[in-house]
């Protein structure tokens, strides 16, 4: 598809590119495409592509070759290689556009799951850093399932599986990035109901072991012992090995007590589902 191209088929698009550029070579306007077949046209851009790196030239001839040729076999070559084109160009959306009218025209064919991959790619290459608003996160989620569950045994299912992770990882920072804005402010209970959203839902992520431990200091704070206990509970028997157990242990133990589950609050279920077991 975009991957690396044979010498004989690189030289084939270089004589494309060389008959398509001789006129303007000798000071006159490159042909009409539509003298040109569209293997030909086609060829051209992938020579653009290959050649210089830059895809909006490329993104012009696959383009054409779509609007001059629209039922042929080189017009969805062309399509898909359009959607990649914008891609790499970071035209995100036009990328999803072309993905998307690939997926409508061609739903059966082998590049199907590529064309459902990019569309997801570039909702992932668009999130930005942890302070920024996350809608585009839970589209490239959302997208990402679809290649996972739609082309399971594609060759795409594992990097959308990777990528699901990590944005499933961004989520729960964002979630923490303002739990502990909370937490550092003084609004103890805002920040406790960021960091029960990490444990309950991005259980899987690499925050879970600091939000459990915020939950200490939190619950500290407000007076709470039964509920910190139970997080240093949990936080002992899932993180032992943290840093984020060994501050939570001075704390307990700073103030009589030990990480043990105590009390009947909603972490009192966590404790009974992580480290007993019971999924009720």
């Amino acid at each position: 598809m975009a991957g690396g191209t044979s010498g004989a088929r690189i030289l084939g698009a270089a004589l494309v590119a060389a008959m398509l550029a001789g006129c303007a070579g000798s000071g006159s306007e490159e042909p009409p495409l539509d003298t040109f077949t569209a293997e030909e046209i086609y060829k051209r851009g992938e020579f653009e592509l290959e050649s210089t790196g830059e895809p909006e030239e490329a993104i012009r001839y696959f383009s054409e070759v779509e609007r001059l040729y629209p039922y042929s076999e080189w017009a969805k070559r062309a399509l898909i290689m359009q959607a990649f084109s914008y891609h790499k160009a970071q035209e995100y959306e036009s990328a999803r556009s072309a993905a998307q009218r690939f997926l409508d025209f061609y739903p059966g064919d082998e590049d199907a799951a590529y064309a459902q991959y990019l569309m997801a790619l570039s909702y992932y290459d668009q999130i930005d850093e942890v302070g920024r608003d996350q809608g585009l996160t839970f589209q490239a989620l959302q997208a990402m399932r679809v290649v996972i569950e739609t082309y399971p045994d594609s060759e795409y299912a594992r990097s959308a599986i990777l990528k699901f992770d990590l944005a499933f990882d961004h989520l729960a920072g964002k979630e923490m990035e303002i739990g502990r804005y909370y937490l550092k402010k003084g609004h103890y209970t805002s920040a406790i109901n960021r960091f029960r959203v990490v444990v309950q839902d991005f259980q899987t992520t690499t925050h879970t072991a600091e939000a459990l431990h915020r939950l200490v200091e939190a619950y500290l704070a407000l007076g709470l012992t039964n509920e910190a206990q139970t997080a240093g509970a949990i936080l002992g028997y899932n993180y032992q090995s943290s840093p984020f157990y060994d501050d939570s242990f001075r704390l307990l133990k700073g103030r009589g007590l030990s990480p043990e589950a105590s009390g009947e609050s909603w972490l009192r279920t966590v404790y009974r589902q992580v480290v007993r077991g019971e999924w009720l």
